[in-house]
C-alpha cells in the first residue's frame, strides 16, 4: 500500500493519575495487561455506546475511535473523570495506520486477520480508509456507531466475545451486570453480522454498503446460516443454538 494513514481515526491521550486504573471501572476489556485490546463503552443496560482500541504510551494511554465519535467520547471519559487529576483531549500529532500484511505496527487483537495496525504521524495522500472497510466487511468485522448502534446494540450482540472485545474476570465496568449475565445464561440471541446484499433483509439491516455489496444486519441467532458465516463467528454460533 502506498498509503496507510486511517483518517477517519483519531487518538486520545489520557495522561496523569492512573488512566489505567480510571479506564478499568469504565470499559468492557481489561486494561491492566497487555495492550492495544478492543473495548467498549457501554449504557448501564450493557448496550455500546462507543467502540474502540485502547493502545499503551508510557505511562500514558490513547483511545483509537472513529473521528466523528472522538469528541463526544472525550466529553463522556471527562464526566466520568470527576477530581481525577486526568487529562483528556485529542491527540493532535498521531495518526492510526493499517495494511493487510506486513511486519510493521501488531495484529489487530480482535483477529489477526484484519491485518498490521500502528500508530505514527499521519501520511499523505488519500489514505487507506476504503481499502480498511472493504476488508474488514469482508472478514465480517463490524464497528463504528454506524453498524453497532448508537446505544441501541448489546455488546455481546456485536460479537464482543468471539472478537475479544470484553473480560469476564477483571471487575466492574458500565454495563457489566448485564452482559456478565446474558454470558452466563448463554442468552445472546442476536448477533450483527455482514451478508451479500443480495441476501439483505431490509427489516434486519442496519446499514448497507452497495458499492462493496455487503449488508449489516442484526440478525436472530437462529437466522443465521452457520455455514455462511465468517470462520471466527461459526464456534459462537454452535455454542448458542
Amino acid at each position: 500500500m502506498t498509503n496507510t494513514t486511517l483518517n477517519d481515526r483519531a487518538l486520545i491521550r489520557l495522561s496523569g493519575e492512573d488512566v489505567r486504573g480510571f479506564l478499568q471501572g469504565l470499559v468492557t476489556n481489561d486494561t491492566s495487561g497487555n495492550l492495544p485490546v478492543w473495548a467498549a463503552l457501554l449504557t448501564a443496560q450493557g448496550k455500546a455506546l462507543f467502540d474502540f482500541l485502547i493502545w499503551g504510551d508510557q505511562g500514558d494511554v490513547l483511545i483509537d475511535c472513529e473521528r466523528e465519535a472522538a469528541e463526544a467520547l472525550t466529553k463522556r471519559l471527562t464526566l466520568y473523570r470527576l477530581r481525577r487529576a486526568i487529562t483528556i483531549a485529542v491527540e493532535p500529532d498521531l495518526a492510526v495506520h493499517w495494511a493487510p500484511e506486513g511486519d510493521l505496527g501488531v495484529a489487530d487483537p480482535r483477529l489477526p486477520e484484519l491485518g498490521q495496525r500502528w500508530l505514527a504521524p499521519a501520511g499523505e495522500g488519500e489514505g487507506a480508509d476504503a481499502a480498511w472497510r472493504a476488508h474488514r466487511l469482508a472478514l465480517g468485522v463490524t464497528e463504528g456507531r454506524a453498524e453497532l448502534g448508537d446505544g441501541t446494540t448489546l455488546w455481546l450482540e456485536c460479537n464482543a466475545i468471539d472478537l475479544n472485545g470484553v473480560s469476564f474476570t477483571k471487575g466492574c465496568y458500565v454495563g457489566q451486570e448485564n452482559t456478565a449475565r446474558m454470558n452466563w445464561r448463554q442468552k445472546v440471541n442476536r448477533r450483527l453480522v455482514v451478508v451479500p446484499i443480495a441476501d439483505a433483509d431490509e427489516k434486519r439491516q442496519v446499514i448497507a454498503y452497495p458499492d462493496l455489496g455487503w449488508s449489516v444486519e442484526h440478525r436472530r441467532t437462529e437466522n443465521i446460516e452457520a455455514a455462511g458465516a465468517p470462520a471466527w463467528m461459526r464456534e459462537g454460533l454452535a455454542a448458542g443454538s
